[in-house]
């Protein structure tokens, strides 16, 4: 059984400029998550689609990197990861993937381990996706409550949990992301829930300062 890892990265960033090469304690931040991957004995391969001749020269010292040079069609910040990973998929061999994000510098490798194994050791999921569990009063945009009554001011240990796709990683196979119009998340999806610091993802500044700060105190 071939296990592929895809990470999607692109050279040009707005919120975070120039953030997959940006210095994360002292090493470019998609180096993290790559040595992850590159850890995990159960990943194969890792498919780097890039527009970035930066990111593909500095990937390759990786040996289980293979490069996928993005086309222009499929170029620039409008583009679905769905397209991308289409692609990804049609000129790829696998029979199992995990796709995640250089944005998710504290993702361990045991974690992608055990999440592999508990997919591929069940027959009733199509796909798999990772989780945080918000036990917090949550209200809509117009002060609806989400998961409470706001009569009833039970502990919020004691509230129902709700369940955050924190986009640290999803495993799919070709026939569920075909099945699925092409989406990671198929028709029958299974969810993995993670340690909250450990799935913090960045897309602002300050997520930067705070996943570098938990990776300095060890806190994961």
């Amino acid at each position: 059984m071939k296990i592929i890892a895809l990470l999607p990265m692109k050279g040009h960033s707005e919120r975070v400029p120039n953030k997959n090469m940006k210095l994360f304690n002292g090493i470019p931040l998609f180096n993290h998550v790559l040595t992850t991957l590159q850890n995990c004995d159960l990943i194969d391969e890792v498919i780097i689609n890039t527009d970035s001749n930066v990111i593909s020269e500095s990937a390759k010292k990786f040996s289980k990197v293979k490069i996928h040079n993005r086309p222009n069609e499929i170029c620039g910040d409008f583009v679905s990861m769905n397209d991308i990973i289409a692609y990804d998929l049609n000129h790829s061999d696998g029979d199992i993937y995990l796709q995640t994000h250089s944005t998710n510098p504290l993702l361990k490798t045991t974690t992608i381990h055990q999440a592999i194994e508990k997919f591929k050791n069940q027959r009733e999921f199509d796909s798999l996706f990772s989780v945080t569990k918000l036990q917090t009063r949550l209200y809509w945009e117009d002060v609806r409550p989400i998961n409470h009554n706001p009569n009833e001011l039970i502990r919020t240990q004691d509230l129902p949990p709700v369940f955050e796709e924190n986009s640290n990683f999803f495993i799919f196979t070709k026939s569920s992301f075909k099945n699925a119009a092409n989406k990671r998340i198929g028709k029958k999806p299974m969810m993995y829930e993670m340690d909250k610091l450990e799935s913090v993802d960045i897309d602002e500044p300050h997520d930067f300062i705070l996943a570098e700060t938990i990776q300095q105190l060890n806190l994961v």
